[in-house]
């Protein structure tokens, strides 16, 4: 344990709660680790591109056209500028916590011990719910992606190739998801960077296919199309983009020398969102007007329609559709492999905690808890299967369900830091023994959190101003999730009686790493 001045104030003997968790989490504590644990076999490297991976995929390459018709190019930038910099602040947040404590339940620990149990409770099950209906989606997403090339091929047999794939790598060891996750991020990371030089050569004339300027930025209503209203309903949108950015927090359980690999990970957030995201969509809002109608048609069935694959064929990129069709593939593949990976070690948490059956605690020689990956798997299939049964009414439900799981999670994690440093101040520490310090602390979080819970709360907002109208189908589909989340919260409550720790008396003990 590490030593610091406030261990004085500590109660004389931790909560049962507290205390399995540390026994079920100590097997994570170092490479050596025997068997029947954790190890910490992810590199530097590793988690560098995992943290990269996860704030890339098919909400940049496929979704972000449908935000700029809704809302125009300044409405588009603006919506995921202000959720960056939220998300941004949030993870400097949870980087602070997991540098100084780097467990496996990442945000479902930290929830769980540093506001109260029944809040981890409700956090670790619904991520880990979302992560397996992820998976289901992943698993239609690629069937349709292969039929690019296969159009005559069966969808289920893709799936079950995807599935078996991600499945080996997650079931063998965290240096095996790793390396994936390494190659997977690397070759979504190269193609931004392409189509970013490429895009920034189309505006300023040096490559053909777009007449140089900034005139689709001043046509119709653009920049602000439907004014404050148009920007707010692309805020959800740009925070669905987002979820899995905090996927390198739980990575931290098995990396190296995590109090060294976290913070260069979390300080490098603020510029991928900036220059991935923003650049990105700034780039097309530029090269394609916002009333293309293409726009509005792009999906994992509609490649050709993506924005990033208009503008390489603008650049007289012929392969543009083949080519964007391979790096959404490496997208869910790799949103598959991650949200295993996470769903598996958040079941490995919290059975160490007593908030999930013991049997998950269980590792292999290898480190890997086999049981947390085969019942995430097994809940994915499930959801599936119903997807390929009759109208499809149940998996859109079970998918539903998950909607707010990401925003529910980032307010936990900023309410969590909120209650961490609380606690730190109120045991007499000093923010010099923190290895690593959130950025602009308090006001950051608080703003993550303003953030979070506006966008939540405003969802039916976002119904009446949208095209569509309002319909109660669709407000009960937008927070069907909270609902959820809530009934788990007082469910453990009433059956444990789980209630908040005084600040004074939280357990700030830190994991003996390097």
């Amino acid at each position: 344990m590490d030593a610091h001045p406030g261990d004085a104030h500590r109660p004389a003997e931790p909560s049962a709660e507290i205390a399995q968790a540390s026994a079920g989490q100590a097997g994570a504590a170092g490479e050596g680790s025997a068997a029947g644990g954790l190890r910490r076999n992810l590199k530097a490297r590793h988690v560098n591109l995992i943290a990269i991976g996860g704030a890339i995929g098919t909400g940049l390459f496929v979704g972000t056209g449908a935000s700029i018709s809704g809302a125009g190019p300044g409405g588009a930038v603006v919506s995921y500028g202000v959720i960056g910099i939220a998300i941004y602040f949030m993870m400097t947040a949870l980087g602070e916590m997991v540098t100084h404590r780097p467990v496996a339940g990442a945000f479902e620990t930290y929830t769980g011990e540093y506001v109260e149990p029944a809040l981890g409770f409700a956090v670790g099950w619904m991520y880990w719910y979302s992560c397996a209906m992820t998976i289901a989606v992943e698993l239609v997403a690629s069937s349709i992606i292969m039929k690019y090339w296969f159009p005559d091929s069966p969808s289920l047999l893709w799936s079950v190739l995807f599935l078996g794939t991600i499945l080996a790598l997650n079931l063998f060891s965290a240096r095996a998801f790793g390396e994936s996750e390494f190659w997977f991020a690397g070759i979504k990371v190269v193609t931004i960077i392409v189509f970013l030089v490429l895009g920034t050569a189309m505006i300023v004339g040096l490559i053909g296919g777009h007449e140089a300027g900034l005139t689709n930025w001043t046509i119709g209503e653009a920049p602000f199309v439907k004014g404050w209203s148009g920007t707010f309903s692309v805020f959800m949108a740009a925070g669905f983009a987002f979820v899995g950015v905090e996927s390198a927090a739980v990575a931290a359980g098995e990396a190296e020398n995590p109090r060294r690999t976290m913070p260069r990970a979390i300080n490098s957030v603020f510029i991928r969102i900036m220059l991935f995201y923003i650049g990105a969509i700034a780039v097309v809002a530029t090269l394609v007007a916002y009333t293309d109608p293409s726009l509005l048609s792009a999906s994992e069935e509609n490649i050709a329609a993506s924005p990033f694959t208009i503008v390489f064929e603008r650049a007289g990129l012929a392969i543009a559709a083949a080519l964007m069709n391979a790096v959404v593939l490496t997208s869910v593949l790799s949103a598959g492999n991650s949200t295993l990976y996470i769903g598996s070690r958040l079941l490995y948490s919290m059975a160490g905690t007593g908030r999930a059956p013991r049997l998950f605690a269980r590792t292999s020689s290898h480190g890997v808890p086999v049981w947390g990956v085969l019942a995430t798997v097994a809940i994915s299939m499930l959801g599936f299967l119903s997807s390929l049964v009759g109208d499809s009414v149940a998996y859109t439900w079970f998918y539903n369900a998950t909607g707010l799981t990401g925003f529910i999670v980032w307010t936990g994690v900023c309410l969590a830091h909120l209650r961490f440093r609380a606690a730190w101040r109120a045991q007499g520490r000093s923010e010099g023994d923190l290895p690593y310090r959130a950025r602009f602390f308090p006001v950051g979080t608080w703003f993550a959190l303003i953030v979070f819970v506006g966008v939540i709360i405003g969802q039916g907002a976002a119904l009446i101003v949208s095209d569509s109208g309002f319909t109660w189908y669709g407000l009960l589909a937008a927070y069907i999730g909270l609902p959820i989340a809530v009934a788990l919260w007082l469910g453990y409550k009433l059956v444990r009686g789980s209630r908040p720790t005084p600040p004074a008396e939280l357990d700030l003990s830190a994991d003996d790493v390097r």
